[in-house]
């Protein structure tokens, strides 16, 4: 699955435009990325679909996980989507990438953060 492909597969399990889910993709993914240690960013950077390893940025911090309720608030500011777009939306894109093959790499990653964001059933309110 390439970049495209992982926007519309999110766009319509969420219910959301295309540029939506593209949009929040790219936002979860730096979001995700500046909460994880620099390592296991990197270590799921390897194993994103193609062109989505990109929009992890680069360091070499220590895991800094912030709730889920303020990933959501940032998400819909950065967004301009609803909390619940936002919710359906990271939800997908959580779900959609953990069937990946590499969703082992994913797992691991989101072990960093509370437990709430490895929920089936986010919960951001």
């Amino acid at each position: 699955m390439d970049e495209k492909e992982v926007a519309a597969a999110v766009a319509e399990q969420a219910g959301l435009a295309k540029e939506e889910a593209a949009d929040l993709v790219r936002a979860t993914l730096e979001g995700l990325g500046n909460q994880l240690s620099g390592g296991a960013a990197r270590g799921l950077a390897r194993d994103l679909p193609d062109g989505l390893a990109r929009h992890l940025p680069p360091h070499d911090r220590g895991a800094h996980p912030v709730p889920v309720r303020d990933f959501a608030r940032r998400l819909s500011q950065r967004t301009g989507l609803n909390a619940a777009e936002v919710t359906r939306g990271v939800q997908a894109i959580l779900t959609i990438l953990g069937r990946a093959p590499e969703g082992t790499d994913l797992r691991r990653a989101l072990s960093q953060l509370p437990a709430e964001y490895r929920r089936p059933t986010m919960t951001t309110g």
